[in-house]
């Protein structure tokens, strides 16, 4: 492990933030893979409040104004389909389906990417670098392109898993080159050079007043100007497959990237050099969804191991059991979905690891690589069989 730096950090922004109603894209309304609801309860109902086949994948949730935005594949009809459910009751309002193929290669196939919601828009990329806008009341198609084919990309072995990111105006689609579109118009305003195969999310940060884009592809870690598109820095980051999955934490002056493929973990720090090594783990090894930083630790599945680690790179604890799940933030406490189905509430502390609920909640014998999210009391989880759950956590009184 090299040697730690002293990092300044700010304030968290979940005690600063005002509490979450909508979720509108992956990573949440911070992009920070938390939410700072506080009034929920951490043992729900006994049962779930409803639950849906969706088809195959892992795309996880967003939910605005009311409505649930996700996708999954139908396997007999060769088609991905978008859905619009509503929230509480998980009745049907819309869906849009277009052809895709299955992409099952060494898994069960199916939807890589969660829709993001914008205004009047969801945006929608699949794995095969196809791009819909279509109208969130309706599903009607307002615009689509064909990336892939347009930029002479080829999709990466498991079809592109990032998800689009809307930041004020822009759109930003990562098909191993990065794409920016004026949101309003979809017309392409900078194309960035190729980082490798595109499995990851870009994520936003601030460094000196610039306003930049951390990119973790292939060929490892990548920062974007965001007012052109042009190479600040890089950081080779080599893993088995060139599956680098986890979207980047932006923390003050660094960057925290992880991937799986017994690879791990790093924190490396922006200066007028580039990219430089604070410190490297081999004991973090987040293949999937990623870690969550909430205060100063980062929480995280080091292959099927739930993991605490401080900004110094050093293990708080683990725990053991769970298998290789997914999980999400909340003000002192961790959403965590287990390999078995099992939807746990757990203190979020580098103390230890504090069970408060546990509940299995699908049963279908699907993995469980989607992060659960939590919007208004109620927790929703998928597996890569199609079943997505409502748990309801809601609490009686506005509070515990």
């Amino acid at each position: 492990m090299l040697a730690p730096l002293a990092l300044s950090l700010s304030a968290s922004l979940l005690s600063a933030a005002p509490q979450d109603t909508d979720w509108p894209q992956w990573r949440g309304p911070r992009l920070d893979g938390s939410t700072t609801e506080k009034a929920w309860v951490a043992k729900g109902a006994d049962t779930n409040l409803w639950e849906i086949d969706l088809g195959l994948g892992y795309s996880s949730v967003s939910v605005v104004d009311g409505k649930l935005y996700t996708m999954g594949h139908d396997a007999e009809g060769g088609l991905d389909v978008v859905w619009c459910l509503d929230a509480v009751t998980g009745e049907e309002q819309w869906t849009y389906a277009f052809p895709s193929k299955i992409w099952n290669q060494f898994h069960g196939g199916g939807t890589n990417t969660t829709p993001t919601v914008d205004g009047d828009v969801v945006h929608v990329l699949n794995r095969e670098g196809n791009y819909f806008a279509l109208d969130r009341k309706t599903g009607e198609v307002l615009r689509e392109r064909a990336f892939a084919k347009e930029l002479e990309v080829e999709p990466p072995t498991w079809g592109f898993a990032g998800s689009p990111l809307v930041l004020d105006d822009e759109l930003y689609l990562n098909l191993g080159k990065v794409v920016r579109l004026d949101k309003n118009t979809g017309k392409q305003t900078w194309l960035s050079s190729s980082s490798g195969h595109a499995y990851s999310t870009p994520a936003p940060f601030r460094w000196k007043d610039r306003e930049l884009l951390a990119v973790f592809n292939g060929d490892g870690l990548a920062v974007l100007d965001r007012a052109n598109g042009k190479d600040v820095a890089r950081y080779p980051w080599e893993t088995k497959y060139d599956v680098n999955a986890a979207t980047p934490i932006a923390i003050d002056d660094a960057l925290f990237i992880s991937s799986g493929y017994n690879h791990g973990g790093a924190l490396v720090a922006m200066s007028e050099d580039g990219l430089t090594p604070v410190w490297e783990t081999r004991e973090m090894k987040t293949q999937m969804s990623g870690a969550v930083l909430l205060g100063d630790h980062l929480y995280g599945f080091d292959d099927s191991v739930l993991k605490c680690f401080g900004l110094d790179g050093e293990e708080r604890w683990e725990e053991r059991g769970l298998g290789k799940g997914a999980l999400t933030g909340a003000p002192g406490r961790l959403i965590v979905v287990s390999s078995r189905g099992e939807l746990v509430i757990a203190e979020a502390s580098p103390e230890g690891f504090r069970e408060l609920s546990r509940r299995r909640v699908i049963e279908d014998g699907g993995e469980m690589w989607t992060k659960p999210v939590l919007v208004n009391g109620l927790i929703y989880a998928r597996s890569s069989k199609g079943k997505l759950i409502c748990s309801d956590h809601r609490a009686p009184s506005g509070g515990e």
